[in-house]
């Protein structure tokens, strides 16, 4: 599973650099983010713009990933396709994340930091 990682101010870009996220993918990711969380992440941007495939097990990751960070950090999206922008429509799960529409917005939200 390939993703970048890149600074910006107190948020940590993740670029993920596969084309699918999927039941194959999801539990590596899922434990890839953790990592990074454990190493001191506690605001955290996902990039998706290459991503043109995402299921349930990755929507599940995603999920789980937020829960993991708690309250007292923040975990936003970027960039969706239209294809997984619609999965977070129909699950409504746009409801539930913060989902910028662009890299740039979401680093440059003037957002607090939970907690």
């Amino acid at each position: 599973m390939d993703f970048e990682t890149e600074q910006h101010g107190e948020k940590l870009v993740v670029k993920l650099t596969e084309d699918r996220l999927d039941a194959a993918l999801a539990v590596r990711f899922k434990d890839a983010l953790k990592t990074l969380v454990d190493d001191g992440a506690n605001y955290m941007v996902l990039d998706l713009q290459q991503v043109a495939f995402m299921d349930s097990s990755g929507l599940g990751a995603l999920v789980g990933h937020m829960k993991y960070m708690g309250t007292e950090r923040n975990f936003e999206i970027c960039d969706l396709s239209p294809t997984v922008e619609k999965v977070f429509k129909l699950t409504r799960m746009d409801s539930v994340f913060t989902i910028h529409d662009d890299l740039a917005a979401a680093v440059s939200s003037d957002q607090q930091m939970a907690g």
